[in-house]
């Protein structure tokens, strides 16, 4: 049970009926969109193998031919890559605590949808009891952005440097959802973090 008043990833206040959850439910009903999306996005991978399709920068001047793939994706589509690892790695977490069941039978494709499909049976119970459940809703979504920057081509973010009251830079982006301090520990919500003063070059390089 949570004893802080507010969501652990959000930091917004909880209501009444959220009471003593670590998730709210509107930080819940996101994930649950995103646990929906990812096997679709993970499927189109395919279509952006060619290197002709890759978003990343020119190299020139190798003395090697390059890859005929891109490389980024193919470690996507990996049994231990950046997509399906740290969903199973969930997925055992929460078997643990009597939330799932891993199955890692059958193709990366299969595994994914499995990981998927469990975390988000489950889910509603995990941001009831489970005091890491906000840790794996930011990996679940940090997994959903890359899918979706990679499918459609979407350039990340623009990251810019705040200064909190301890003179601790922080980077953010205008869609940060709140963010820790590592030098106080003050936690902000996006409104607040966004009021933060700018960093001045020099921290900020």
């Amino acid at each position: 049970m949570n004893d802080l008043d507010t969501c652990l990833r959000c930091h917004r206040d909880l209501r009444d009926h959220e009471t003593g959850r670590y998730l709210c439910n509107p930080c819940e009903d996101r994930t649950a969109v995103h646990l929906g999306a990812i096997p679709g996005l993970f499927a189109q991978l395919d279509q952006h193998l060619a290197r002709g399709n890759s978003n990343g920068p020119a190299v020139s001047g190798s003395k090697t031919a390059p890859a005929p793939v891109n490389l980024s994706v193919l470690n996507m589509q990996t049994e231990r890559g950046p997509i399906l690892a740290p969903l199973e790695t969930w997925v055992r977490d929460w078997e643990e605590g009597g939330y799932a069941e891993v199955n890692e039978a059958g193709t990366v494709t299969n595994r994914l949808a499995h990981a998927c499909r469990t975390l988000r049976f489950n889910l509603a119970r995990a941001a009831a009891q489970h005091p890491a459940v906000d840790e794996m809703a930011d990996e679940v979504a940090s997994i959903w952005r890359t899918l979706s920057r990679t499918v459609t081509g979407e350039q990340a973010p623009r990251r810019i440097a705040v200064t909190c009251p301890c003179q601790q830079t922080l980077r953010i982006t205008l869609d940060t959802r709140g963010e820790t301090c590592p030098g106080c520990r003050t936690e902000y919500g996006h409104s607040e973090i966004l009021r933060l003063p700018l960093a001045d070059r020099r921290a900020a390089a």
